[in-house]
């Protein structure tokens, strides 16, 4: 079965944070973030909030632990730190926060990325979970990376019309015990 839209089921407008990750960004300069931002309220999404964390594990850990433990976060995206580098630290600071991960997603990221950037996308190390029933993209820091994650996966994932299942439909259920 392919992809479609479902003309019966309402758009769902979410909540969703962004974090940048980096040691140099500012609001300034950070065309990633705001690019996430301006494409999440394009498609009728709602800014919860946006912040520029360092490249510090424990940084970062706080600042999603917050957002996961608030009700009003229905999504968090970050961008930045997913490479190989010394100070490439997204996967390693929030994995452990995961209750689950959603490993197809950084396989279909890559799979994506092979196509524009082939074998280069070996380094990205682009993924995505669920925390408190929070689901948690993190994608690399390029404005390029954050355009094909939002537009060829979380944009569909993320809207409850993608058919023939979306994320928004399972939200109630990720809690369930």
């Amino acid at each position: 079965m392919g992809h479609s839209e479902s003309k019966n089921a309402a758009f769902i407008p979410l909540k969703i944070a962004v974090m940048t990750i980096s040691d140099s960004r500012t609001e300034d300069n950070d065309k990633s973030g705001n690019l996430l931002v301006e494409r999440l309220l394009k498609t009728g999404h709602q800014l919860a909030e946006k912040i520029i964390v360092p490249d510090n594990r424990y940084q970062i850990r706080a600042v999603i632990s917050r957002w996961i433990a608030d009700p009003a976060v229905e999504t968090i995206i970050t961008t930045g730190g997913t490479g190989l580098t010394g100070r490439d630290i997204t996967p390693e600071a929030v994995t452990p926060l995961f209750d689950k991960a959603i490993e197809g997603f950084g396989e279909v990221f890559r799979a994506l990325s092979y196509d524009l950037i082939k074998t280069s996308t070996i380094q990205s190390r682009a993924l995505a979970g669920l925390a408190n029933g929070t689901p948690i993209f993190c994608l690399p820091g390029s404005p390029g990376a954050c355009k094909d994650g939002w537009d060829g996966i979380i944009q569909h994932q993320l809207d409850m019309r993608h058919k023939p299942c979306n994320l928004v439909e399972m939200m109630p259920r990720f809690m369930e015990v």
